[in-house]
């Protein structure tokens, strides 16, 4: 299966688009990523899914990526006597741990632990920040608050907290109970929801033990402000605009969003970004002009990849919603200008401290003096793979690992496409085996030439240090 597209798309599948027929068609339309949403559905759902999934690598011997996002710690305060009330700016309101039914005046919010850090002047976002509170009075078991804009409120609406690190786990028993059930589906990416510090990753990686690489969820301020420590920790990166909208203000987040972009390139940890890009999309053919923009111009910024949510999960036209990406995301890559800001901004960044970074940034620089068709990375890890994605080569990647696991979780990753192959024995096999993919996949025709890098000792997982230059030749039996 061959795309031309170097940016890649993630369809979520959901009620919508959890048969296999519509999985292949997503498939087919351009979804390079499934997303499993552990907020929704049962653990029956997601394994059919992911057999679905898994019958489409067979079929179209292309590695398929799975991603297990996870649901975090979502607070909720309880129900109301009257299923919900009306609230009045400037009025006092009390969230407290009694599991009386609410009214006017007070409601439960079952979550202790964060009582002691609310202090005066803390903010308290109800429903998507429709309804804000300020706390007034700080007390072991209820908070006193002020109604900070008139609206209503109801039972188990969402609550965010944007000014504080939560004493809370990003990890809830469910989480951890979810975690374990993906794992045995042998998922390939996991995504941790309401990640505030490097430490919530580092507990995850204590329970997957390298069966799956994480990705961490940028949807808190606490999160932006500690992005740094998160990308060292974490092997991807996804921008979650839903929560991280309600946290910040709106008019901040497509400055952010940039700036995430450009710091998980400059550490070639790959970068998604996730949130209401079609949203109209579930009830309406079409998506907005704006919509189409904000598609497009995550990937000007260079995002690895851009997700769909509800638009195929519940959507109406989840099919229609993963080829309307696909066609923006081509719209893009055909503008002269992209290739040329992808490349100034990555050369400008480039640091080479290894071989691996000579010896990919040397490829790149090949491949266009020899106008080449492809580059070809053989990895067994994946790290060299990950470092030509950097690198934003106009050319095709092809990365090839006798690893299954890491063919499958390289498809998230710019310009990848990403092979399950045969490992070489030599310098002689490499060569082969590389230009039989090439031929196979028609990146590639008789008298073109490729770019391969590859470690040796071969098979060791040595860091790259060979680059060679083939011929691909028209006898079908010859490479």
């Amino acid at each position: 299966m061959k795309r031309e597209r170097k940016a890649k798309i993630i369809a979520t599948l959901g009620p919508s688009s959890s048969n296999e027929e519509i999985i292949e068609k997503l498939f087919l339309k351009g979804a390079d990523v499934f997303r499993l949403n552990f907020s929704h559905g049962t653990i029956e759902d997601h394994r059919k899914n992911v057999e679905n999934i898994r019958k489409l690598e067979s079929k179209y011997n292309h590695a398929s990526c799975i991603l297990a996002d996870l649901q975090g710690p979502k607070l909720r305060i309880g129900k109301f006597k009257k299923n919900k009330e009306q609230l009045k700016k400037g009025q006092k309101f009390t969230l407290d741990l009694s599991n009386e039914l609410g009214d006017s005046k007070r409601v439960n919010f079952p979550h202790p632990e964060i009582y002691k850090v609310l202090t005066p002047n803390s903010n308290i976002l109800i429903n998507d920040g429709r309804l804000v509170l300020q706390v007034i009075e700080q007390y072991e078991k209820s908070l006193i608050t002020e109604v900070i804009n008139t609206n209503e409120i109801s039972d188990n609406k969402g609550v965010n907290i944007p000014d504080t690190i939560l004493p809370i786990s990003s990890l809830t028993l469910k989480d951890k109970s979810d975690i374990a059930k993906a794992l045995e589906m042998d998922v390939d990416w996991i995504a941790i929801s309401f990640v505030q510090t490097a430490k919530d990753v580092e507990d995850l990686k204590k329970l997957i033990s390298n069966r799956a690489s994480i990705m961490a969820k940028i949807e808190k301020p606490s999160a932006v402000k500690n992005l740094k420590e998160i990308l060292e920790v974490s092997d991807g990166i996804m921008i979650a605009r839903g929560d991280l909208g309600v946290e910040l203000p709106p008019e901040k987040v497509p400055v952010i969003q940039k700036e995430i972009i450009q710091n998980s390139r400059n550490d070639g940890k790959p970068v998604v970004v996730a949130t209401q890009m079609l949203e109209s999309m579930i009830y309406n053919y079409t998506p907005t002009r704006a919509e189409a923009s904000d598609v497009a111009n995550a990937i000007y910024d260079g995002a690895d990849a851009v997700m769909l949510s509800g638009e195929s999960a519940i959507g109406k036209y989840p099919e229609e919603s993963v080829a309307m990406m696909n066609r923006i995301v081509e719209s893009v890559e055909v503008d002269k200008n992209y290739n040329e800001k992808l490349i100034n901004i990555q050369n400008d960044k480039n640091n080479f401290n290894t071989s691996t970074d000579a010896i990919t940034s040397a490829a790149f620089n090949i491949s266009q003096n020899a106008q080449a068709k492809a580059i070809v990375t053989f990895s067994v890890s994946g790290r060299t793979t990950l470092r030509m994605a950097k690198e934003r080569a106009p050319v095709q990647v092809v990365g090839i690992s006798p690893n299954i696991k890491t063919a499958r979780k390289m498809q998230v990753c710019w310009g990848i496409n990403s092979c399950h192959g045969e490992d070489a024995i030599d310098t002689k096999a490499m060569v082969s085996n590389a230009c039989k993919i090439i031929k196979d996949k028609q990146i590639a025709s008789p008298n073109d030439s490729i770019v391969i890098t590859a470690g040796v000792p071969f098979g060791s997982g040595a860091g790259t240090n060979l680059l060679r230059i083939a011929k691909i030749i028209a006898d079908k039996d010859l490479n």
